[in-house]
């Protein structure tokens, strides 16, 4: 039965067993963390043959014959570029390579923007920048925006990606110089943009000539269900409209090998990469080619890549599946929440009452569990429902995870009775 539907005696008896809940949590002592999205140990442990997949001896040399070990080879070696070509279905000549942070080759972009401006065009520094964000989104995009000064112009998502006529309408203004999304999987919704989207995004026809759209593939591969998402492809869909020019796209191995010591890419248009390959010479020798030779040693090739990440899949999804277990066995049918289900990433969205997301949260952290801030997947930390809280699964053991889970939906339920009765 909904809360809402409760007569208050029945509400008041229920508010009552929770408090008494909650301080039994209290009492434990729990130090639970879900507030990153990070790997867990066992996820880690799957990419340990890189530790030897070179050798002394090894052939230290590949298809750019460059000795991996020296200068040289500013764009990465073609082995690897190659591996990122087959994942992500675009050209091997589209990509260059980059050291373990995609979210730097993001700042770096946006940075060369605002001094230099887009392929000729006027630096941004001194206009007036705006730029689309779906959300809720990726608090680390919102940050990037946030440093350079650029406004943020929220635009709300649902299963299918971000409010096309929206966008549509906002892109008339030529101030709008671009957007930040996550196409498949997003963070934290875990929705991959419907074909239809994908379409109406490669045939935007914005009134700014430096208009670029940063798409962050972050989880193009990160499937975990049987049944995974599939992306068109944008570069394909931008083609038929000429319109390749607008998107700067960013993917890693951030979380299928080593965070912070794996290799990232970005691939672009061949005006935008003549642009980005310019100001990497002064930027930059070259990346970490042995590295990359590491990671192809490792892998072989997209099929090898793949099949890891079928491994990770099975660490995986017995945690998003407790998450979702819980949700739907101590939530569902109240009226409280509500939450996706995603079939990959790493995030599950759990939108709570209005006006209670920062008490759940601030409960929570009293409880022993730490979760992302709330107000987090929004810019400037601002939800105004405050309602949306990002939920990782990935980090926790699974013990640990049904305890955190215990603590949240504890939570859920306290600062929505609390609401309801104006406690």
């Amino acid at each position: 039965m909904e809360y809402r539907e409760m007569n208050k005696d029945a509400l008041e008896a229920r508010l009552s067993e929770l408090r008494a809940q909650y301080e039994a949590f209290q009492k434990m002592q729990l130090s639970l963390n879900m507030a990153r999205g990070k790997p867990g140990k066992a996820q880690l442990e799957l990419s340990d043959g890189l530790f030897s997949a070179l050798q002394a001896g090894d052939a230290m040399q590949g298809e750019d014959k460059m000795d991996i070990r020296n200068y040289g080879v500013l764009t990465g070696i073609g082995e690897l570029k190659q591996i990122f070509a087959d994942l992500l279905g675009v050209k091997k000549e589209n990509v260059i390579l980059g050291g373990g942070s995609s979210l730097n080759l993001m700042f770096d972009y946006i940075s060369q923007c605002m001094t230099h401006g887009v392929c000729g065009g006027s630096p941004w520094f001194g206009q007036k920048i705006k730029f689309l964000c779906p959300v809720p989104g990726y608090d680390r995009h919102f940050g990037i925006l946030e440093y350079f000064g650029i406004e943020m112009l929220p635009v709300e998502v649902d299963e299918n990606g971000p409010d096309m006529d929206m966008i549509e309408s906002l892109v008339r203004d030529p101030s709008v110089k671009g957007m930040f999304c996550v196409p498949k999987y997003s963070n934290p919704g875990g929705v991959t943009f419907s074909d239809e989207t994908v379409d109406r995004i490669a045939r935007l026809q914005p009134a700014a000539e430096d208009f670029r759209i940063i798409w962050d593939n972050a989880y193009a591969i990160h499937d975990v269900s049987d049944t995974p998402d599939t992306l068109r492809e944008i570069f394909s869909a931008c083609k038929q409209y000429g319109t390749e020019d607008h998107i700067i796209e960013v993917a890693s191995f951030a979380k299928v090998t080593f965070p912070g010591a794996c290799v990232s890419c970005i691939i672009a248009s061949d005006n935008n990469l003549a642009q980005i390959e310019k100001r990497l010479s002064y930027q930059i020798i070259n990346y970490d080619k042995v590295n990359q030779m590491r990671h192809v040693a490792f892998f072989k090739d997209a099929d090898g890549v793949l099949a890891h990440m079928k491994k990770h899949a099975a660490i995986l999804k017995p945690k998003f599946d407790a998450v979702l277990h819980a949700f739907s066995d101590k939530l569902g049918g109240k009226g409280i929440a509500e939450w996706t289900k995603p079939n990959g990433g790493y995030f599950i969205s759990l939108n709570v009452m209005d006006g209670c997301a920062k008490r759940v949260v601030s409960l929570c952290k009293d409880a022993g569990l730490v979760l992302t801030g709330a107000g987090a997947t929004y810019p400037k930390k601002n939800d105004p429902r405050d309602r949306n809280i990002r939920i990782a699964p990935t980090f926790p053991s699974t013990e640990e995870l049904l305890q955190a889970m215990d603590v949240l939906c504890v939570c859920v339920e306290l600062a929505s009775l609390e609401k309801l009765l104006n406690k």
